[in-house]
């Protein structure tokens, strides 16, 4: 197995120059005081906007309401554990032994919430253009299996904007 500089060089194209902030990316709260909930945070806002810039520049059609829904399809729990899974982050992970002995290291949302501390903490890193250029790379070639933005739009949604095209009041 990779050491995990090596392994987040490999998977991710950054090569950390503050190995405590990859290992605090990679650490469960159940292993440790120092762990990733904090990068958790800013990761997600990194990820957010790294996204909204992606498809900002891929979609130049696309209204508002479209790149909100395309951003939070490609930024939703499911997505951002399958790419965790693609690059094997579950084998990174430091656990405590409960999360390891229930198979923590596989479950969805330790997946996803580690995946965002590391976008965290190649910010902090090594700033926006790195951390924008990791998530691009990441998450570029999963524009071309978005559906169609009408098609994510949730129910409530397409049953209202059903009935106001045919002049029927709303429920």
């Amino acid at each position: 197995m990779l050491k995990a500089c090596e392994w987040a060089e490999a998977s991710l194209g950054h090569a950390f120059r503050d190995p405590a902030l990859l290992d605090a990316a990679l650490t469960h709260r159940s292993a440790g005081k120092r762990n990733y909930e904090r990068l958790e945070f800013l990761g997600d806002a990194v990820l957010n906007f790294a996204v909204a810039v992606l498809l900002y520049r891929e979609y130049p059609e696309a209204d508002e309401g479209d790149l909100s829904r395309y951003r939070a399809a490609l930024v939703s729990g499911s997505s951002l554990a399958a790419v965790a899974s693609r690059l094997g982050l579950g084998e990174q992970l430091r656990l405590g032994s409960g999360e390891l002995k229930s198979g923590g290291f596989r479950r969805s949302s330790i997946l996803a919430d580690s995946l965002e501390a590391l976008f965290g903490a190649v910010y902090l890193d090594g700033g926006v253009a790195a951390a924008s250029g990791v998530i691009e790379a990441l998450f570029a070639g999963r524009l071309g299996e978005l559906p169609a933005a009408n098609e994510l739009k949730d129910p409530k949604t397409r049953l209202q904007e059903h009935l106001q095209a045919r002049g029927v009041a709303l429920p």
